[in-house]
């Protein structure tokens, strides 16, 4: 009786709520809306009233947003979707509403003061919802038909036309898992696109990187769009498996694929607000330069940017070969070779695991501090509420979890993943203090919030441990610290005199900002205009203030129109590619899209 009596309460404070916020919003008065706010809160909108991503922050911040945007997206129909829940004084509620142009879901957290958190997100646009359920395609045509095309035909003529008699309005630079993902949704959205890819074959990014390598993250956050991995799929899947998931989703969602294709070069003209791209498109017995003039352009190039290969005096007298991770080929050729691996993130133990393996001598290059944390416990005490086989047991779906994620502004994501962190220390204390008494500098990040906020945050600085990290502590790998300053025929040179006999120098230095790629298929004009993409501003290692609230210039509209940032790992790409095509799909369609709020440029690198 007393839970029935709570949830009751529960509803009734969540549908009162719900009322006088759309009553606030039907009189276009944005203070009293905003007086229905607590003190502290946080309202996150993805699309839905911003045409952008967006978090504002207490009541001030609220009124802002609403005076901008109240009048044009004339927003009502709020209802809850399931049953409100309490916990800790807290009421969380799953909402409904809909916009002058499309339908929303969000998330309300409501307190004693109000609302502690508001999610809003767009999720389909009014007249061009997405082909699916009862709108789903008939596919077969019943009946005599002379002038029948077949569903192959259809697809050929598209084929043979894009990019000759009719032009993309989107272009997509990187065949990756982002680009796939958003092509995925372009396509059900029926949007004209091209995914353009250097590789031969979709996949082919996986397939190229050095044997070992399979997803540090579980299956059940790593689902694409639509076509969900079956239930026998590996938890950790290797990346030729993943290689030849993408290349069969490529080809059942339709995905226009143009693979062994380079982009030389990319220009925007102001006037006709089209861009001009010039391809080179490998046919097989030859080579066709091809220029599109679509009017958004989309790098998916990989959110962790261009490799960062450090300049070194001695590069060129080495006699032993080099190479970045990014291009390291596997363990095989490497027996009983001395190998120095510079750097001490996901691919340096990795790369340094596999060389063990094959027999090769093996040196880390510690330069700065790694948070490292086993794999076990972040899938038990990290994500194993939202995405594990005991959440899908409790009725968690994928979508529900992605949005319980996009819930949580960044502001406060830190004393969410704080406690957890505090969990894993605690329990896989003895793994840490062998670790530590290896020589190891280990963090914990700048607030001892742990690997997720150092993902956010920098994109970088943390290893997943799958094994190789034990292969350190036990001493297996040998580890020294120090900076690397140069190299001479035979060895590697650390700052303190350190001289390392080598090989194989593995480069496991990181990469730069996305930005980099804009600057070469663009300019540097252009890539200066954007600014830095990813970080949240949180001032802390690798991350500049001023304080953003959302991933630098990704997935929204930047300083440069028409150019767009996609991409992350693959539970970012399938969440946020629907809103990404959703801004895409409004602007093919002529749907205004008054953007609130443009993403400032604070830092150009």
């Amino acid at each position: 009786m007393t839970q029935t009596l709570e949830a009751t309460t529960a509803q009734q404070r969540v549908d009162a709520w719900l009322a006088d916020f759309e009553a606030a919003l039907a009189a276009r008065d944005a203070e009293r809306a905003a007086g229905l706010f607590a003190t502290t809160s946080f309202w996150r909108d993805l699309v839905a009233f911003t045409w952008n991503i967006k978090t504002v922050e207490n009541r001030d911040g609220v009124a802002d947003l609403l005076r901008a945007t109240m009048d044009t997206t004339d927003a009502r129909g709020f209802h809850t979707t399931e049953e409100p829940t309490e916990a800790g004084g807290i009421v969380d509620a799953w909402i409904g509403f809909e916009t002058a142009v499309g339908r929303g879901r969000g998330h309300l957290r409501l307190g004693d003061e109000g609302a502690w958190t508001l999610l809003t997100t767009l999720y389909e646009l009014k007249g061009h919802e997405e082909p699916q359920g009862e709108n789903r395609p008939m596919g077969a045509e019943h009946g005599a038909n002379r002038d029948r095309v077949t569903w192959a035909e259809a697809r050929q003529a598209e084929a043979e036309e894009l990019g000759r008699t009719r032009q993309p309005y989107v272009l997509v630079v990187g065949g990756g898992q982002g680009g796939i993902a958003l092509g995925a949704r372009l396509r059900q959205l029926g949007v004209s696109h091209v995914v353009v890819d250097r590789y031969a074959r979709p996949g082919d990014q996986w397939r190229s990187r050095y044997k070992s390598l399979c997803l540090h993250d579980p299956v059940w956050y790593d689902h694409l769009p639509y076509i969900d991995f079956p239930k026998n799929w590996p938890v950790f899947a290797p990346k030729d498996k993943i290689a030849d998931w993408l290349e069969m989703y490529t080809k059942v969602m339709e995905i226009n694929y143009w693979s062994s294709t380079t982009c030389r070069s990319a220009s925007f003209d102001e006037s006709t607000k089209e861009w001009t791209v010039v391809l080179d498109r490998d046919l097989g017995d030859h080579t066709e330069e091809i220029t599109l003039h679509p009017t958004q352009l989309v790098l998916a190039t990989g959110m962790s940017g261009k490799p960062n290969v450090p300049e070194l005096p001695g590069q060129d007298v080495f006699r032993g070969e080099q190479h970045h991770s990014s291009k390291h080929p596997g363990p095989d050729a490497y027996k009983d070779k001395k190998v120095v691996v510079v750097g001490s993130n996901n691919s340096a133990f990795d790369i340094c695991g596999a060389l063990w393996e094959v027999g090769a001598d093996v040196t880390m290059v510690q330069r700065s501090s790694t948070h490292i944390v086993k794999s076990d416990s972040l899938m038990d005490l990290g994500l194993g509420d939202l995405y594990s086989e005991r959440a899908v047991a409790a009725g968690m779906t994928t979508q529900k979890a992605d949005m319980t994620f996009a819930s949580l502004p960044y502001r406060i994501m830190h004393t969410f993943q704080q406690p957890v962190y505090a969990a894993i220390r605690e329990r896989d204390r003895d793994f840490y203090d062998r670790l530590e008494a290896s020589g190891f500098r280990h963090d914990w990040g700048d607030d001892d919030s742990g690997l997720f906020m150092k993902y956010l945050r920098r994109g970088s600085g943390y290893y997943i441990d799958v094994g190789a990290a034990e292969l350190v502590a036990d001493g297996e790998v040998k580890l020294v610290q120090g900076q690397v300053v140069r190299l001479t025929e035979h060895t590697v040179v650390l700052e303190d005199g350190t001289e390392l006999e080598a090989d194989l120098v593995v480069y496991a230095t990181g990469y730069g900002s996305m930005n980099g790629w804009a600057a070469d298929l663009i300019s540097q004009e252009v890539a200066d205009k954007v600014g830095k993409v990813w970080g949240l501003g949180s001032d802390t290692t690798k991350d500049p203030g001023p304080w953003e609230g959302e991933q630098r210039n990704m997935w929204k509209p930047t300083q440069q129109e028409g150019l767009w940032f996609h991409g992350g790992n693959l539970h970012q790409s399938r969440h946020y590619s629907l809103y990404l095509a959703l801004q895409l799909k409004a602007r093919q369609e002529g749907v205004p899209t008054p953007v609130y709020a443009l993403q400032e440029t604070h830092h150009t690198r």
